[in-house]
């Protein structure tokens, strides 16, 4: 009669212990909370449990004992351990104590037991608060750890360098916690090893030693692992040395243990010791291809009460693991696992996710997309395996999908030093972290509000009885064809304006190339310092040339010149000026001479390329008509963000009446307090043509990148095209002002003889 083996998880690591189950003869019984697990599929009986469930699995446990005779249980590659011993304890099978196997989940028992028994274990402190946690750092020396006391997988590991970045760490390691309890630990420099062990009838047998890839700091993620580890045999005789007094500290003594060992300058270290077998494909894949051993077979036969065979190596080989990482976003196309496995040297590819898969970003080990798994005489000919095979991978990923706002705002919080940007909830200038320099507004930033006021002023009629709509949102300008009327407003001054918090360069391709891939299009401005427009075309450059270059009016025409002829080698599609910075503090603070023209002498500027040229900064409609003489192909509306002046009106103020004054001769475009799709509308029914959208787009570039300003396009366009619906507007251009009303004023008296 075959014996009964209880398997605690159903999961895809634990599909090779299930398989060697039925391959020595054995009946698998499977407890995992999800029936599709494929572990399941493979079991001869299944138990509806989840693994956690510690109570729940020994009750079902019992209740199958009264069916079935019962000879083992066992888990692999998940943190099941102490379901294991629970049901061994409950049953009297072979296994370790239920105590023991919870020194051995919880970090912080962990630690305690450990260093108890002299086990060299880095200094620590639990925690359960933000307070403990600063409290904990006046005992430890930086840089710290912080991570889940009772979670696996490296989920909610983060490196903390600085006092002032424990809030963000605890909050993300809290959301991996179960219980919420934190440790805190000094970091350990240096290469970290895996290592597999067995234990039983007062025996620990060492089997396989890795070296782990860990990468991706702030967070720690294991990129993969070599079978066998590189280290020095001095070296490895150590890590087996604290390895064996660490399952004995901590009690494992029958079945298997796993450990991950730092090896540092002051000596090898626990970082720690769980009781089961690694996942990460390493006691199933690796060290059964590198040394010819099946570890699991010899860790079932212990759980059964057996005696180990077959540990002695019969071949070595070098067999690697590397993690197939995906770009945050939705995955569109995921495929030819089949070609990849083709190459020779690759033994198994793996994918863990699927086309429609949304993938955040990569923060723990629990986060990639698959794995590839080599074997080789060489590492050098495994990792070339693995990387033919990566060659033949086809993964495409939409990065806007990944994309959590909140965690953009934060990020982005945590790196506006000098309290530039408080990443406000509402940003309408009301509270403002600072001035110019900075992302305010001068003076008493009245007129940011004033941007945000006169949007405000503004209600949306909508037209529900009509024939139905399907909005779309594309515009034309300057001969291009553009998928939405919201871009990125011109922006210089990573240093200056945004205290460091991102490189200049940095900063305008994140622009850039999140407005053109988002199907819109980003300016970019060349800065007060008199070189930043190199830096600046070099982004532009970058980007294929697709932007708007904008400049500060100076007054040497040859530096304007220099700039236009920079512009249109980066491939700009277009150039301006900003006339509104004639006094602009930054230039001022730089020692940048500037002036105001004329028309004719704006034409003589504008005569200097061959390019559209755009005038920014446009406030009335006397000014709007001296550029038409000037002859521009295009204005811009707009107070420069309220960072020239107090006490001018909002663009919405005046948007309309400029629009008039054009006469459809040249597009008007608008910046200024825009926010929202609603915001957006709100300016195309005032006559825009498009907008441009500033400090948030700011934001998005420092806290996610080009995924946070595709996102936030993404996220106004969708916000239009819902409201353009609900307006019956099928094009940006059915858009009027009858669609609008100001606060508090009776219809008949708003635009009269316009409805």
């Amino acid at each position: 009669m075959k014996k009964n083996l209880i398997v605690i998880g159903g999961g895809i690591l634990q599909v090779p212990l299930i398989e060697t189950a039925l391959e020595m003869g054995l009946a698998p019984v499977v407890f995992d909370m999800s029936e599709s697990a494929p572990g399941m599929q493979l079991a001869e009986r299944r138990v509806l449990m989840s693994t956690r469930d510690i109570d729940g699995c020994v009750r079902e446990a019992r209740k199958l004992r009264e069916l079935m005779p019962l000879h083992g249980a066992i888990t692999a590659g998940t943190d099941a351990s102490r379901s294991v011993a629970a049901i061994a304890g409950a049953l009297e099978l072979p296994g370790i104590r239920f105590a023991d196997a919870e020194a051995a989940s919880n970090k912080v028992l962990m630690r305690k037991r450990l260093r108890k028994h002299s086990v060299p274990v880095p200094d620590f402190a639990s925690v359960w608060s933000v307070k403990e946690a600063r409290e904990a750092m006046d005992e430890l020396n930086f840089p710290l750890v912080i991570k889940p006391a009772d979670n696996m997988g490296a989920r909610g590991v983060i490196r903390v360098d600085r006092r002032e970045d424990i809030y963000n760490a605890f909050r993300h390691a809290r959301r991996y916690s179960p219980t919420g309890e934190m440790i805190l630990e000094e970091y350990m420099h240096g290469p970290e090893l895996s290592v597999d062990a067995l234990a039983w009838e007062g025996r620990v047998r060492i089997t396989g030693i890795a070296d782990r890839i860990v990468e991706r700091e702030p967070y720690f993620v294991e990129i993969g692992h070599n079978m066998p580890s590189s280290m020095p045999p001095d070296v490895l005789m150590e890590v087996e040395d604290i390895m064996r007094r660490g399952m004995e500290a901590l009690g494992i003594h029958t079945g298997a243990a796993k450990g991950d060992i730092k090896v540092t300058a002051e000596g090898v270290r626990v970082g720690e010791i769980a009781a089961r077998l690694s996942g990460g494909y390493m006691s199933s894949h690796t060290y059964p291809l590198h040394s010819g051993v099946n570890l699991l077979r010899a860790a079932i036969q212990i759980c059964l009460g057996e005696t180990p065979d077959r540990l002695e190596p019969t071949r070595n080989l070098v067999a690697i693991e590397r993690g197939i990482l995906a770009s945050p976003g939705k995955i569109l196309t995921f495929r030819n696992r089949e070609a990849m496995q083709q190459v020779p040297g690759i033994h198994s590819v793996v994918f863990t996710r699927a086309p429609g898969d949304v993938i955040k970003e990569i923060t723990s080990n629990i986060d990639k997309a698959g794995h590839i798994v080599a074997v080789a005489e060489t590492l050098d000919k495994a990792e070339a395996a693995v990387a033919a095979a990566m060659e033949r991978l086809e993964l495409l990923v939409d990065s806007s999908f990944s994309v959590d706002w909140k965690q953009v705002e934060d990020r982005a919080r945590s790196r506006f030093t000098d309290r530039v940007c408080w990443v406000c909830k509402v940003c309408d200038g009301l509270n403002c972290a600072s001035g110019v320099p900075g992302m305010g507004g001068v003076g008493r930033m009245t007129t940011f509000q004033e941007n945000s006021r006169a949007l405000a002023r503004l209600q949306i009629v909508p037209r529900y009885i009509r024939e139905p709509v399907e909005p779309d949102l594309s515009v034309e300008l300057f001969g291009r064809k553009f998928e939405m009327p919201i871009m990125g407003a011109p922006m210089t001054g990573a240093v200056t304006n945004l205290g460091g918090s991102v490189d200049e360069l940095d900063f305008n391709r994140n622009l850039l190339l999140g407005c053109r891939d988002q199907g819109s299009i980003a300016w970019v401005g060349d800065g007060a310092s008199p070189e930043k427009y190199l830096t600046i075309m070099e982004a532009l450059s970058a980007a294929g040339g697709f932007g708007i270059a904008i400049f500060k009016p100076r007054s040497d025409p040859d530096a304007l010149a220099r700039r236009f002829e920079a512009a249109q080698e980066a491939g700009a599609i277009a150039v301006g000026m900003d006339v509104d910075a004639i006094s602009f503090r930054t230039l001022q603070l730089k020692g940048q001479a500037t002036r105001p023209r004329d028309a004719a002498g704006l034409r003589r500027i504008r005569d200097r390329t061959a390019l559209p040229f755009v005038l920014k900064g446009i406030m009335s409609g006397q000014d709007a008509k001296a550029a038409l003489d000037a002859g521009v192909d295009a204005i811009v509306v707009s107070n420069h963000g309220g960072r020239i002046m107090d006490d001018m009106p909002g663009t919405a103020d005046v948007l309309a009446s400029i629009v008039e004054a054009v006469g459809g001769r040249v597009p008007v475009l608008v910046d200024g307090g825009i926010r929202t799709g609603q915001d957006v509308l709100k300016m195309l029914a005032l006559g825009a043509k498009a907008v441009l959208i500033g400090r948030p787009l700011a934001i998005a570039s420092v806290g996610g990148g080009v995924p946070a300003v595709r996102f936030y396009l993404q996220r106004c366009a969708s916000e239009l095209r819902s409201a353009m619906q609900l307006c019956g507007a099928e094009r940006c251009e059915d858009l009027d002002r009858g669609l609008l009303r100001p606060t508090g004023t009776p219809e008949r008296d708003f635009f009269p003889g316009e409805r």
